[in-house]
């Protein structure tokens, strides 16, 4: 009986559409991933995209708005996982850890996440891209002020803080943001370092955020 109720309460399984509509997803992000990384963001076009995924600019435009939320796709699916993992931290757990944490625990996921649409050393590249193109990093830069405010309102949340009159959740999220962007930068300086190093570079960093902030430098 158990094992009948537990059955019919899993979400019943993609539908042919929705694989087919997935996969073209997925196809028009590599290929974009691919032409930016070959011949630059400015220089590839919408018409270039959908003719290397052999599909119409009009289908295209059925999956997004235009080059700049394709070549953002992928961050949006790591940005849902780790507010995802915040959300199910322990509650008992202090706001830095289950920031930590949540960075972490996503990070080992993304690999197979990110791996079933592009090769990860294309995501990197892909994220180098982002960091020097201009236009693309102004938007970077805001969708991390977005993102950002979404933690500090779930952290509010967690902690039972009122965010409008208690500043320590955006305090806290500038200082977690300002973290990220710094091994970002030091991750993407190291030419060659993988996935794995900069998953390291940035439990290092998140390690020494508290005492930096808290503790005497010159002890």
């Amino acid at each position: 009986m158990h094992a009948i109720e537990d059955a019919g309460s899993r979400p019943a399984p993609p539908g042919l559409r929705e694989r087919k509509k997935r996969r073209t997803r997925d196809t028009l992000i590599r290929c974009a991933l691919e032409l930016f990384a070959l011949q630059g963001y400015e220089r590839t076009t919408v018409d270039a995209i959908a003719e290397a995924a052999d599909v119409s600019p009009r289908t295209f435009f059925r999956y997004f708005a235009g080059k700049e939320e394709v070549a953002f796709a992928l961050q949006d699916s790591v940005e849902s996982s780790f507010c995802a993992a915040l959300r199910e931290r322990p509650a008992a757990e202090s706001p830095l850890a289950a920031l930590r944490g949540a960075v972490l625990t996503s990070w080992d996921s993304l690999g197979e996440e990110v791996g079933s649409v592009v090769p990860l050393e294309l995501h990197m590249r892909t994220y180098r891209m982002i960091e020097s193109t201009p236009a693309l990093l102004a938007v970077h830069l805001r969708r991390l002020s977005e993102v950002e405010e979404r933690l500090a309102h779930e952290i509010a949340r967690r902690e039972g803080l009122d965010l409008a009159t208690d500043p320590r959740p955006r305090v806290l999220l500038a200082a977690f943001g300002g973290v990220m962007r710094v091994t970002g930068r030091i991750w993407g300086e190291q030419g060659g370092a993988g996935m794995t190093e900069l998953r390291g570079i940035i439990a290092d960093h998140l390690d020494q955020l508290g005492p930096a902030l808290a503790e005497n430098w010159r002890t």
